[in-house]
């Protein structure tokens, strides 16, 4: 097959663009340019799409010996991206950025771009398997990026090859070293790329400006008051600029956001359980909808733990009704479901959390 191969610079897309290579595809490499002004990206070694990961990129493509080209996509990644996460923090969400880099940028326009230029795939570093179409968790549980590729549609996944799922991280460095990649022990990366200094809430608060509110307890009474609600995430601890603990004497948590007024409400751990789940924008990674209720584990975090419940399509989004309480669950997180029947490995679909409701099921303990 004809295959082009993202290169982001790091380690893992180094080695699947070399894995393609050893399985005799016709592999061409790409580095992503995605900020006209490179500058405003993180630099160092923990990058991802800056100058020095296109350099990166470049020396691992001469080792491997395929071409290589730099393709602007600054534009689209302005908009899809870096604009989508503002205006979901301004609205008193929790995005995932790199989830929306995935589904609108690296399998959308690109892999658009790859199929109009006559590839047949594109071949990423992520770590994920896929078996017969069927999206999987990968090998290294730690590395695991199967929730940020949750939101690929069966087509998606058609043109798609995940070459180091089936490997744990360790043994892709010990590998890279032995090809001659000078990536080999390259960091990896775990900030925002397009927020150099790491502070979220100061680029927000450049982009969004001041837009007071109060913060207020589970009874209404003020507490307190903040500068925007981009500022907090529901299940937020730290950083509330409260003088202290609540009444009892426990900690107080973000437990709900209101854009609209500026409030930001906060109570227990307890006020933080939740028992359903309402999503938009449902992704079925098999193609279809399940004609009714489904059994799965549910995940809500990029990195968090899952837990059991039952899934079922309505309308264009879907409703999750949990076996037991999750906490910390905040809109426009994904939820992805999972088949409990594959040891929770294999993807089954997902959704933009859109609400969130606490009453438990008849008959569930709290």
């Amino acid at each position: 097959m004809r295959v082009l191969a993202a290169m982001s610079g790091g380690v893992d897309s180094a080695v699947a663009a070399a894995r393609a290579v050893d399985a005799g595809h016709e592999v061409v490499g790409v580095h992503l340019a995605l900020s006209s002004a490179p500058g405003t990206l993180r630099t160092g070694s923990r990058g991802c799409c800056s100058k020095e990961d296109a350099g990166d990129a470049r020396r691992a493509a001469d080792v491997l010996g395929i071409p290589f080209y730099v393709w602007d996509f600054a534009d689209r990644f302005k908009e899809d991206v870096i604009d989508d996460f503002v205006a979901a923090y301004a609205a008193g969400e929790t995005p995932n950025p790199c989830l929306r880099c995935n589904e609108k940028i690296k399998f959308s326009a690109l892999a658009d771009r790859a199929v109009a230029l006559g590839f047949d795939a594109v071949v990423t570093g992520h770590y994920a398997r896929l078996t017969d179409g069927v999206l999987r968790r990968a090998v290294d549980a730690d590395k695991d990026q199967s929730y940020v590729l949750a939101v690929l549609t069966a087509e998606q996944l058609k043109r798609a090859m995940f070459p180091v799922g089936d490997t744990p991280k360790p043994q892709i460095r010990a590998e890279a070293a032995d090809r001659g990649l000078a990536v080999a022990d390259k960091p990896d990366s775990h900030d925002i790329c397009f927020i150099p200094s790491g502070d979220t809430r100061a680029f927000l608060g450049a982009k969004i400006g001041i837009r007071p509110g109060a913060i207020v307890d589970s009874g209404g009474a003020e507490l307190g008051r903040h500068d925007g609600v981009h500022g907090f995430t529901i299940g937020q601890r730290k950083g509330l600029g409260l003088p202290g603990p609540g009444p009892d004497g426990k900690p107080r948590y973000v437990t709900e956001i209101d854009p609209d007024s500026g409030t930001v409400h906060v109570g227990s751990a307890d006020d933080l359980q939740v028992w359903s789940i309402d999503a938009e924008r449902a992704v079925w990674t098999g193609g279809t909808a399940p004609d009714g209720p489904v059994d799965c584990v549910v995940q809500v975090r990029a990195h968090g733990g899952t837990a059991p419940a039952t899934a079922e399509a309505v309308g264009d989004g879907l409703r999750v009704q949990l076996h037991e309480p999750l906490s910390g669950v905040a809109r426009g997180q994904a939820a992805v479901l999972y088949r409990p029947d594959t040891a929770g490995d294999v993807v089954l679909g997902s959704g933009t959390i859109a609400a969130t409701a606490r009453t438990a099921p008849a008959g569930a303990s709290r």
